[in-house]
């Protein structure tokens, strides 16, 4: 997160202000009206990067309905990067597409119009879509815009509770190992009186 990116409360408006056709049902198989792999195209060709049809094909839904919140989320994230500040960082092919493929996979969890409807969520987004263009918004250091992603990250939540409830379980685990070991070393002891 060297480079220092765009406003972030002008990231989080332009959310706010999806239009409905960046909301619309993404076609998956023959039901949807929105070809998600033909946004990312244009998205592309907006910022001066073309793609072959092969890198396209991940966006393009097949005909797995459980795909469906992924790819509505890759049009949410479509329409952010289309941001004159994104757009100005130059961030190339492989970033857009890391970071339409990848944040949409990580935040995928979530409902898809979360990332729009609701203000933390769409902070997380785009949170998470500077940092993964490694930026961070203007006005932030490096190290605030990193503690401010990991206080709205769902993910970062879930990762943390994830770990807390490991953790929980190799504690009882090792306190029911030392039970065990106890209640042997007393019946060992009886043994030999």
């Amino acid at each position: 997160m060297s480079v220092e990116g765009p406003d972030l409360e002008s990231l989080v408006r332009r959310l706010a202000g999806t239009p409905p056709e960046f909301t619309d049902e993404p076609r998956i198989g023959g039901s949807g009206r929105v070809a998600v792999a033909a946004v990312v195209n244009d998205l592309l060709y907006l910022h001066g990067a073309r793609a072959p049809h092969a890198a396209l094909a991940p966006f393009e839904g097949g005909s797995v309905r459980a795909d469906r919140n992924r790819l509505a989320l890759v049009l949410i994230i479509a329409w952010l990067l289309a941001d004159d500040g994104l757009r100005a960082l130059d961030p190339g092919q492989p970033a857009l597409l890391d970071a339409l493929a990848g944040v949409a996979r990580e935040l995928a969890a979530v409902p898809a119009h979360r990332y729009v409807d609701d203000a933390e969520r769409r902070e997380e987004l785009a949170r998470t879509v500077v940092a993964r263009l490694g930026c961070h918004p203007y006005g932030e250091t490096p190290e605030q815009a990193g503690d401010r992603l990991a206080a709205v990250s769902a993910a970062e939540r879930r990762r943390l509770l994830d770990a807390s409830r490991a953790a929980e379980r190799r504690a009882r685990e090792i306190r029911e190992a030392l039970v065990r070991k106890a209640a042997e070393e007393s019946a060992d002891k009886w043994t030999r009186e």
